[in-house]
């Protein structure tokens, strides 16, 4: 699994990538995790509002979220991984 934020390296960007991380390693999961300040990356995505929290290349969250949000929507990713293999 495959987990980004992209933003414009604002304050709440960067959050959102803290509690990113801080989520990957609540659930004990193997996961990478990077920070990307690409807007035209954001723009790719079909998403006009920042941060967005990508998972395995798909946007699933966009704009301030907190820790709980972004738990549940790797936990929904990571079960539908489970289910593909």
């Amino acid at each position: 699994m495959k987990i980004q934020v992209l933003g414009s390296g604002c304050s709440n960007c960067k959050t959102v990538y803290e509690l990113t991380k801080q989520a990957v390693d609540q659930l004990k999961l193997k996961a990478e995790v990077e920070y990307l300040t690409d807007i035209s990356r954001i723009i790719e995505m079909g998403v006009m509002q920042s941060p967005v929290l990508a998972i395995d290349g798909k946007p699933v969250l966009t704009g301030m979220v907190n820790l709980v949000k972004i738990k549940e929507a790797i936990k929904q990713a990571n079960k539908k991984n489970q289910q593909e293999k």
